[in-house]
């Protein structure tokens, strides 16, 4: 073992597992261990799993073997891990395995496995903001844990537990150190973030409490405008059409926040809402986006749906392309019903054959690509404010307001002015030309 002993560390899944992983890394870098990004010279291996669906279950276990046959001293943590019996049946050489932000568990057993080396803060300093596994101009925020929703093709509830909501103290003061370090973007995440507080509030009552020497509420609203305060942009993903989310329109109209809702809908069929135990009537659905989009016309409009779920019918996935159609969302994700071991779903009657979820995603996609490349093309001839993520011999490769890092359109700019454009800056863009998915602009 080295005199600093190294740690390899795999994060896999999504947005909010990359916050857990970034919480451990913290943790590890405090406690003077170096963080390594392979398994070759690793005193011990990490690996954050993801366990939502069947393939990022299967991708956790792979990366679990590869671990173990690269270095052999491996742990795991993440929502696979709150199934250990499966880990242990294809992987019984894993030394410990936890569940979901376990983190005093996962330093624990690396302290019982690669004990703690001799602390020197002058030599291991930790940012004050912590860790990061993203780029220095854009973050992830996460607000909450769990979820109180039993959604029928879930398992996360069960992985993650209830709702837990974190004090607006500490989000505003992990925000403020965001954007103390250069952080430009700041990406609210959660499993519900409309719910954000709802438990405190049923557990606490309404309470307020003191921020920077000032009387705040403690909820989503409250957490928005100061986010919105810290001059920087806050982008809210995994937003339930809660009414309250109403209240964050005019927000986004102010320009305080990014006109930007992630909202999964998941589907448009009354009866496939019901069967997946998913709040909101279609048709009030619609009534909200023509409100928002009157209070707020900048307003993006992001959601996931699925496809093929067990007892959907022709005429239900009819009813999902009719609702694309009407509501002219701007960006759609599409996913294909996959079973999922412990989701109720997977045990319904019913079930879909593949090749008809195969095709109706297709005809979907179709008709989403249709409407995607419509709005953006209403964008040519505006001016943008883009964020820059990218400079390569090109060219810029940036997002405008409209974009979240990973799963949206990007912004292709050619720098005709010459300037000086740094990573991380946000400059204007002349949109010149569209796809379905990205835009191409000058500077």
């Amino acid at each position: 073992m080295s005199a600093t002993p190294n740690i390899g560390f795999i994060s896999l899944g999504c947005p909010k597992n990359l916050v857990d992983s970034e919480r451990i890394l913290t943790e590890l870098r405090s406690d003077g261990y170096n963080i390594i990004p392979s398994y070759e010279g690793a005193d011990l291996v990490i690996v954050n799993t993801c366990g939502f669906i069947d393939s990022a279950v299967q991708e956790s276990l792979e990366s679990i073997g590869e671990a173990l046959e690269a270095n052999g001293k491996v742990i795991v943590t993440g929502c696979l891990g709150a199934k250990e019996d499966q880990i242990r049946e294809v992987h019984p050489k894993v030394l410990e395995i936890t569940g979901p932000h376990s983190y005093e568990a996962v330093m624990k057993h690396v302290h019982k496995y690669v004990p703690k080396p001799a602390y020197n803060p002058y030599v291991s300093l930790v940012p004050k903001q912590g860790v990061k596994l993203t780029p220095k101009h854009y973050a992830y925020l996460k607000i909450s844990e769990g979820c109180d929703h039993r959604c029928t093709f879930c398992i996360i509830p069960s992985m993650r537990g209830d709702l837990d909501s974190r004090s607006i103290v500490q989000v505003l003061d992990e925000a403020k150190r965001l954007v103390d370090a250069g952080v430009k973007e700041i990406l609210v995440v959660s499993q519900d973030t409309s719910a954000y507080a709802l438990d405190k509030k049923r557990s606490e009552g309404a309470k307020t409490v003191f921020w920077n020497g000032m009387p705040i509420k403690n909820d989503l609203l409250t957490l928005c405008e100061k986010l919105g305060s810290l001059g920087v942009w806050v982008r809210l993903h995994y937003v339930y059409p809660y009414p309250h989310v109403d209240d964050l329109i005019p927000l986004m109209a102010q320009g305080k926040i990014l006109p930007y809702l992630d909202i999964p809908l998941q589907h448009a069929s009354p009866k496939i809402l019901k069967a997946m135990k998913r709040p909101g009537s279609i048709e009030r659905t619609l009534e909200r986006i023509k409100k928002w989009r009157e209070i707020c016309p900048d307003l993006t409009l992001r959601s996931t749906f699925i496809v093929g779920f067990p007892g959907e019918t022709e005429q239900d996935f009819q009813l999902l392309l009719d609702f694309l159609q009407e509501a002219q969302l701007d960006r759609v994700g599409c996913f294909k019903f996959s079973p999922v071991e412990g989701a109720v779903a997977t045990e319904m009657a019913d079930q879909v054959p593949e090749e008809v979820k195969e095709e109706r995603f297709h005809r979907f996609m179709q008709l989403q690509q249709q409407i995607s490349a419509q709005r953006l093309q209403q964008k040519i001839g505006k001016t943008l404010a883009v964020i820059v993520d990218e400079i390569d011999d090109d060219g810029i490769i940036g997002r405008s307001m409209a974009d979240a890092p990973e799963i949206d359109g990007v912004v292709y700019v050619d720098n005709t002015s010459k300037a000086e454009i740094a990573i991380g800056q946000i400059i204007s863009v002349t949109i010149t030309h569209s796809d379905e998915y990205d835009l191409w602009g000058t500077c």
